[in-house]
């Protein structure tokens, strides 16, 4: 994705911190929804993501997904596939890059993913 005049610019992580981006154009526009929407827990998901995008106590609002959800690939790389629970329906999927200290956002919307609806 291409930043362009008045787009915002996410800082950079520092040092301890992993790197937060969009895996594709439709991630970021479901982010941009979801800002729109529940801005302060969206805020909240971000930090989480950006300092403990694994962590060791899974709650039901931040797990990592199951099954054939588990996993996705980025890059060529397999990755672990995790989820914050922003709103009732909202949701972030990411992918955790361990190589590239990068979490690669793969789903941000204000709708449940249809992906679970099986």
């Amino acid at each position: 994705m291409t930043s362009g005049r008045g787009d915002r610019v996410a800082p950079p992580a520092p040092d301890g911190q992993w790197e937060i981006r969009f895996a594709d154009a439709a991630s970021a526009k479901g982010w941009e929804s979801l800002t729109q929407q529940a801005r302060e827990n969206t805020y909240r998901a971000w930090l989480v993501i950006r300092t403990d995008p694994r962590p060791a106590a899974e709650t039901p609002r931040h797990h990592r997904l199951k099954g054939s959800l588990a996993h996705g690939t980025h890059r060529g790389q397999t990755c672990e596939q995790w989820q914050i629970e922003v709103t009732g329906g909202g949701r972030i999927w990411y992918l955790v890059d361990s190589d590239r200290n990068t979490c690669w956002v793969t789903y941000a919307g204000t709708a449940h993913p249809r992906a679970t609806d099986r």
